[in-house]
């Protein structure tokens, strides 16, 4: 992505498939996790070593393979080298921009709403990803083997909704069917409700195998429409610090892939289908009111942080003494704030 150029249906392709490798990475690891299992006869360590093997092999390739920019590659040829520096432009770090401000982002509510609303999604997404082959061994009785498919199953149409959700949210802006905010919060109610009633009504369905893994990847098809709302929208407060916000928004939100796992354990010590109803309407509840909270106080427009020049004047002067040393056929690409 990172040397992909500014054509429009290049863009697209890059909007849909960006998100992607977290869904397919699941997918296939929780199929070849049941198969190993059954090969090897419930040897998980077999399991920690083969992924931890492949980690090692794509840490290699990728530190061979990827670059900075197109000027710094060793491998690419001069054609089109030439063609991405055309395209995209020369690629240059400033190395005296303002310092972040933190006391902004802390005292931002439009940012909190965005964190809120990620851990609600990240509890729904831990729970499937860490508890659904619990639930779908101990209360189902799958096999490992049907265990590892099934429990791929919901993240398999959900990277396929996720594709189809950036497609439609980039139709509906370009065509101005609605606006940015709706867009946004609309599909981030989507992936909040869909998700919300696939879980509870699974643990209505009794033990209805087939019943209730659709329903599980039904409710996980909704989620997917996250991913061109909720999880791009610190792009939209501050595309000036979109790296720190994804850091905070994510890394905050992670917290609740700690908390699933340790209150399934406290509420389901049997893994009965009563103590699993009441995990999965803990999941709902929370889904549904982190979502309340982002729809009521999240927000599309770019903060007034954002902009570079609302920081110290020393810095400000030599933050414009930088750029106006830039000569304009260097086509140093700058981040300038969203106009609403």
């Amino acid at each position: 992505m990172h040397l992909s150029h500014e054509l429009k249906e290049i863009n697209l392709i890059t909007k849909l498939f960006l998100i992607s490798g977290n869904q397919i990475g699941t997918v296939v690891s929780s199929i070849l996790t049941g198969l190993l299992l059954k090969y090897y006869e419930g040897q998980w360590p077999v399991v920690f070593y083969f992924f931890g093997g492949l980690g090692v092999i794509w840490y290699l390739a990728f530190c061979f393979t990827c670059y900075n920019d197109p000027a710094s590659h060793p491998y690419i040829s001069q054609e089109e080298k030439e063609y991405l520096q055309e395209t995209i432009g020369c690629l240059k770090r400033k190395e005296n921009l303002p310092p972040t401000p933190w006391i902004s982002l802390a005292l931002s509510v439009p940012l909190w709403a965005l964190i809120i609303g990620q851990i609600g999604h990240d509890w729904a997404l831990f729970m499937i990803q860490t508890d659904l082959p619990k639930y779908m061994s101990s209360v189902l009785h799958f096999s490992v083997a049907q265990n590892g498919f099934l429990s791929a199953l919901p993240f398999m149409v959900m990277w396929i909704t996720a594709n189809f959700a950036g497609w439609l949210s980039d139709y509906l802006l370009k065509h101005k069917c609605a606006s940015l905010n709706v867009v946004r919060k609309s599909f981030t109610t989507v992936a909040s409700i869909g998700p919300a009633i696939g879980v509870l009504a699974a643990s209505y369905a009794g033990c209805d195998r087939n019943l209730v893994a659709g329903l599980f990847a039904g409710g996980m098809a909704f989620m997917g429409f996250f991913y061109s709302s909720l999880k791009i929208n610190a792009l939209d407060l501050s595309p000036n610090y979109a790296g720190t916000l994804m850091a905070l928004v994510n890394g905050i939100g992670a917290i609740a892939g700690i908390l699933t796992p340790m209150l399934v354990g406290f509420l389901a010590p049997g893994s009965t289908l009563l103590e699993w109803r009441l995990v999965f309407w803990i999941c709902g509840a929370v889904v549904l009111i982190t979502n309340v909270i982002y729809i009521i106080f999240g927000s599309v427009k770019t903060q007034p942080w954002n902009d570079l020049r609302t920081v110290d004047d020393d810095e400000v002067v030599q933050w414009k003494q930088t750029r106006d040393e830039v000569k304009p056929n260097d086509r140093t690409i700058e981040i300038h704030p969203r106009k609403e």
